[in-house]
């Protein structure tokens, strides 16, 4: 049984997208780390890397080629400075030089170095192979695939076994819905509660809390930076950033001068029902006009669906409860994650194996159940809100124009908000008796929708509006 952990769900990294920038970034750093452990780093002369299917299809438009080039430089998509990316990638395709892992510089020619083959591995469709050229002549060659939501692995799932392995100890083993709600029934506890123990075998609750904090502090940051940045965003779309605008037709002219007054602000904001779709619409676009600039977000459980939990977070917070703090924020994203790590073991969280409903769908899914137990449901209510929310995406495809996180994905993120929190209203006014669809039962409908999916709508850019529409209309 694989368990998966809130923090595997929950990750803080670099847009555009969790498959196609931040799977990409990290494969590129653990490919050098191997290289390290086997003794051949100081040894090599040149790399090259080798992208597939989806990463080739719309890996310009996620910045893929850029991620690897970060990843091979050594830098954490974690704390990497943001604003240092456009001139870092600058100053490498120029002196078409790299600085392996920052040690050793290697000749290295972006548009020679980089290939993208339309070709699909048979393994994902999201598959990368690195090669390091030796000084003796030989070559040493890794492949890897971006499964989603910022995981990578290897063709043999080494690490997932290892994982499997070290989370066998979970009090709590999960891997459906039921198993969640027969734990939480036979202890007479919440869901977030269960989740906690499960957490806490792995790590101190001083090291989760904290942990909680970063996430919760970036999710903040990335609404608050979009609130406040003008312009249009990156890529040739000119997609004019629309949170900016609507913000401060919201916010008028209450005085702040950093994120905590700025939530403070907005508590004490009167808000009547239209405001409220109007808000919750600004806190998802925010993030997700971020993350298509190349800005710091949190996965959850994907980049390109980055904006569905906080914005209904934030919901909570300045809507429904002006009162809660750190220990509400704490029970929303220890439920969000478990009901994200449902999706991942029974279904997918890729987009290019599932289309968007494995991305905004399944957020959408976490965000509802989170906000239902907050509002003071039951676990089973919990798990009907994030069926309802499913329920209705299932068969949502991927079709980002221009291979772009931006059109539809952005506004995808509003809508998937606003779904999440009619969800959790219809949840709350259900008994749990007379539900007729359980969430494990959706659960794997939507893994059959995927593999009944046309590829052309698994982020793919050969479906839908990426072909209806083109750069050039724009």
């Amino acid at each position: 049984m694989e368990s998966i952990s809130i923090f595997d769900m929950l990750k803080i990294g670099v847009g555009p997208s969790s498959s196609h920038t931040l799977g990409p970034w990290r494969a590129a750093g653990r490919w050098i780390e191997e290289l390290k452990s086997k003794g051949v780093f100081t040894e090599i002369e040149s790399v090259s890397v080798d992208l597939f299917g989806s990463l080739s299809l719309t890996g310009k438009g996620h910045a893929t080629d850029i991620a690897i080039l970060l990843g091979l430089s050594g830098f954490d998509p974690v704390t990497f400075p943001t604003e240092k990316i456009d001139s870092t990638i600058a100053r490498i395709k120029s002196e078409q030089v790299l600085t392996l892992n920052s040690e050793k510089d290697i000749p290295f020619h972006s548009e020679k170095n980089i290939t993208f083959h339309r070709k699909f591995l048979e393994f994902h469709p999201n598959g990368m192979t690195f090669h390091a050229f030796l000084k003796n002549g030989t070559k040493k060659s890794a492949t890897y695939y971006s499964i989603g939501g910022g995981f990578v692995v290897k063709k043999e799932r080494k690490r997932a076994k290892k994982k499997i392995e070290i989370f066998s100890h979970f009090p709590y083993p999960i891997q459906k819905a039921t198993e969640l709600l027969a734990y939480c029934k036979a202890e007479e506890k919440s869901v977030s509660e269960i989740v906690l123990e499960n957490e806490k075998s792995l790590r101190s609750e001083e090291k989760i809390n904290s942990k909680i904090e970063a996430i919760w502090q970036v999710m903040l940051e990335s609404m608050y930076l979009g609130c406040h940045t003008e312009g249009t965003l990156p890529g040739g779309l000119n997609v004019h950033r629309r949170a900016y605008d609507m913000h401060k037709k919201l916010i008028s002219n209450v005085p702040y001068s950093n994120t905590k007054e700025w939530l403070e602000s907005i508590r004490h904001t009167e808000v009547k029902f239209r405001q409220i779709l109007k808000w919750v619409s600004c806190f998802a676009l925010s993030v997700n006009e971020v993350n298509a600039s190349l800005g710091r977000v949190v996965t959850a459980p994907t980049n390109g669906s980055a904006g569905v939990i906080p914005a209904v977070l934030m919901y909570y917070l300045v809507i429904e409860n002006h009162e809660a703090g750190f220990d509400e924020i704490k029970k929303f994203l220890l439920v969000s994650g478990e009901i994200g790590s449902l999706f991942k073991k029974g279904a997918t969280i890729s987009a290019a194996m599932g289309g968007c409903q494995a991305e905004i769908g399944v957020s959408s899914a976490m965000a509802a159940g989170a906000l239902t137990e907050l509002m003071g449901g039951t676990p089973e209510q919990v798990s009907i809100a994030s069926e309802i929310a499913m329920e209705h995406h299932l068969g949502m495809t991927c079709d980002p124009i221009g291979g772009l996180v931006q059109i539809p994905c952005i506004e995808r993120n509003a809508m998937g908000a606003i779904k999440a929190i009619n969800a959790c209203e219809m949840a709350l006014d259900s008994d749990p008796t007379k539900a007729k669809v359980p969430l494990d039962k959706v659960i794997e409908t939507m893994w059959e929708t995927a593999k009944d999916m046309n590829t052309k709508y698994k982020e793919t850019s050969e479906g839908g509006l990426a072909v209806k529409v083109s750069l050039s209309d724009c």
